[in-house]
């Protein structure tokens, strides 16, 4: 007997009805089966965000609970001390005739001006902290409110930003840390382009300083025609500055590794920071025959006749400043002079010597020749504090502006030369 076709002509219409109401089936079943999948997929996602919020608000708590644990520890403790200090400054001005002394009046209002400052600085600190601990204690009240647990995130961020000021600033005690900075980047004459390295360090100041919730102001910048800089000078104007970067001071090497084995010859680039006197002239009288003053064409630009640059010599010394950033010539020979005392004030201070006169020529450090830092970048990346001997792995990050742990590392290796 022969096989009947599949479709034959007189049953086509009930066999294709049957196959269309079985694909139908079919649809709605795979349709039924994909929503069921959706909402299993949506609810595992879900619960996944719903952990990890979880775990965002334990770590946010947990950051805001040390934060306000540091601030009651120290800032109650700090704020007596500091109240105390304000009392006796205030007992010793009432004390003193301010008229018989004028240079030790001056000396005694500007240590009572700098213990309202801290004993400011602490309440404003508490008062933070307290905030902070109040806006999570609401966040807990209002069933978890994400909102409100990181705005206490921010309060405490504060908190621990003004801790670790005060706690740097009983780490500096030099006589001229409490100044603000003037940082200037000089580009070396070997390696490969190292005028494109001195602007990536300029820029690693700038960066630094935004971090920080500071303002560095470029003031000197002389260019290359193919890119990079020459030289540039940064000014920054807050206390403790001078404090924070006198540790950058020396020459930075980039050093980079072709082939794995052989490097390049090092790219250098010198650093120099002296400290920018906020509220006073820099103490120290300097005879007029010492110093030789001329008004320098900068490389790479064009000479203004309405702001040329002044550049000063300390003859005994062989010192030189320049600045170029002024409106005028006399606001630039000003400004180059308070940059020579300064620098002058910094080589007393590092012989240890009572006046400009007693400084040897031959004593001084050329900074050229002093290694702060080493920087690898390629085959891989490592940036080596020479002088204390911390290493961070991360290349860009640091050049980025992250350099707190090596000003920190600095600080604290100072403290313990100064104990030893």
């Amino acid at each position: 007997m022969a096989a009947e076709p599949l479709f034959v002509r007189g049953t086509g219409t009930t066999s294709s009805a049957s196959w269309q109401a079985c694909t139908s089936k079919n649809r709605s079943k795979s349709q039924a089966q994909l929503l069921c999948f959706t909402i299993r997929a949506s609810h595992s996602t879900d619960k996944k965000n719903k952990v990890y919020k979880q775990l965002g608000l334990f770590s946010l708590k947990k950051k805001i609970e040390d934060a306000v644990l540091r601030a009651e520890s120290l800032a109650t403790t700090a704020l007596e001390l500091e109240e105390a200090r304000r009392i006796k400054q205030e007992e010793m001005v009432r004390n003193y005739n301010l008229w018989d002394d004028p240079t030790k009046s001056n000396e005694v209002l500007v240590k009572l001006a700098d213990s309202l400052k801290v004993v400011n600085a602490l309440k404003d600190l508490r008062y933070k902290a307290e905030e902070a601990k109040l806006i999570s204690q609401l966040a807990e009240m209002e069933a978890i409110d994400y909102g409100l647990f990181k705005r206490a995130y921010r309060a405490s961020l504060d908190v621990s930003k003004l801790l670790d000021q005060y706690e740097m600033s009983k780490l500096l005690r030099g006589p001229n840390d409490i100044e603000g900075a003037s940082v200037t980047i000089k580009a070396g004459s070997n390696g490969i382009c190292p005028e494109i390295w001195a602007e990536q360090l300029l820029n690693m100041y700038v960066r630094w300083a935004d971090k920080e919730g500071y303002r560095g102001r470029v003031v000197d910048k002389c260019c290359c025609k193919n890119g990079g800089i020459k030289s540039a000078t940064i000014e920054f104007e807050f206390e403790y500055a001078f404090g924070y970067l006198s540790g950058e001071t020396g020459a930075h090497r980039l050093i980079n590794f072709p082939n794995g084995s052989v490097p390049h010859e090092a790219t250098l680039a010198c650093v120099d920071v002296v400290p920018l006197f906020l509220e006073t002239s820099p103490d120290l009288q300097i005879s007029d025959e010492d110093l030789l003053f001329s008004s320098p064409s900068l490389p790479g630009e064009r000479q203004s006749i309405a702001k040329p640059a002044a550049c000063i010599q300390h003859i005994p010394t062989g010192i030189a400043v320049q600045s170029s950033g002024e409106r005028n010539h006399f606001a630039n020979k000003m400004k180059a002079l308070n940059r020579l005392k300064a620098k002058l004030l910094v080589i007393v201070g590092e012989q240890g010597v009572s006046n400009v006169s007693c400084i040897k020529r031959e004593a001084i450090v050329n900074i050229w020749q002093k290694e702060t830092r080493r920087y690898v970048s390629h085959p891989y990346k490592l940036v080596q504090d020479v002088k204390t001997g911390i290493q961070l792995p991360d290349f860009n990050s640091v050049v980025d502006g992250n350099i707190k742990p090596f000003i920190e590392a600095h600080i604290n290796s100072r403290r313990s030369s100064d104990t030893d």
